[in-house]
């Protein structure tokens, strides 16, 4: 199934598929139970592939998982600040379950740029999992999949603004970076994407919080960040997940 509907889904699975983790993840006991699972399954084994020691060095440079035929190598992230910097910036309770692990969390408050990229390619990988196989998810095991794309996409967004407006430094050499802007633009359209692809099946997938997290995304000065730092315009009909 994910050769006909998402091949680049596959070629993760199949390249993850011999790590000693994978059976820790994945229900192997109904057909079911393995599609929904594999929401965890590719989410954590996308961890286990972008913070490879291979391509990645822990705040000097990321890799990530793009599809089967592009996969960012050594992204440079020039450290940054702890992520935690942007809880300030959060005036809702849409995402306080994950916010009181990635940001509250004595340790997890403390990652930097590393850390939300890392969660944000994870959780994007994870969303298409089940959304191409959902005829066969119940919601149970891939219930807060649209969840967790929005709010890491927040986090990115909002973790752009605080570099902008307190760390000037930081920004002005991360903006330096073509590799890092372009994954920043390339993540953005793909969360678009896979989020409108996976709303007809939202009752699933996520809450209701997701579609109104993905709303804030949109606001205007998550927006012009994005922009500014990529360079390109984005677009704000239906086509979210194409550039002007």
């Amino acid at each position: 199934m994910y050769e006909r509907r998402w091949p680049s889904g596959q070629a993760l699975a199949i390249a993850q598929a011999h790590d000693p983790y994978w059976d820790q993840f994945v229900n192997k006991r109904s057909f079911e139970g393995f599609a929904e699972s594999m929401m965890v399954a590719i989410h954590e084994e996308t961890h286990m592939w972008d913070l490879d020691p291979s391509r990645t060095r822990w705040d000097v440079h990321i890799a990530a998982w793009i599809n089967r035929d592009q996969q960012e190598l050594r992204v440079p992230l020039h450290g940054g600040f702890p992520r935690k910097e942007i809880l300030p910036l959060i005036k809702d309770n849409l995402s306080s379950s994950m916010d009181n692990i990635y940001l509250r969390d004595r340790t997890q408050g403390e990652y930097r740029l590393q850390g939300v990229l890392a969660e944000q390619n994870a959780g994007l990988t994870g969303l298409p999992a089940v959304t191409v196989v959902q005829e066969y998810i119940h919601g149970i095991g891939a219930g807060n999949a649209r969840d967790i794309a929005a709010t890491n996409l927040r986090y990115l967004l909002l973790y752009l603004r605080v570099a902008k407006d307190r760390h000037p430094d930081y920004w002005a050499r991360i903006k330096a970076e073509p590799k890092l802007r372009d994954l920043v633009l390339t993540q953005f359209l793909r969360t678009a994407y896979w989020l409108e692809k996976s709303a007809p099946y939202a009752d699933k997938l996520g809450s209701k919080d997701a579609d109104r997290i993905t709303a804030t995304n949109y606001a205007p000065e998550n927006i012009a960040v994005l922009e500014e730092f990529t360079g390109r315009q984005v677009r704000l009909d239906d086509q979210k997940h194409c550039t002007a």
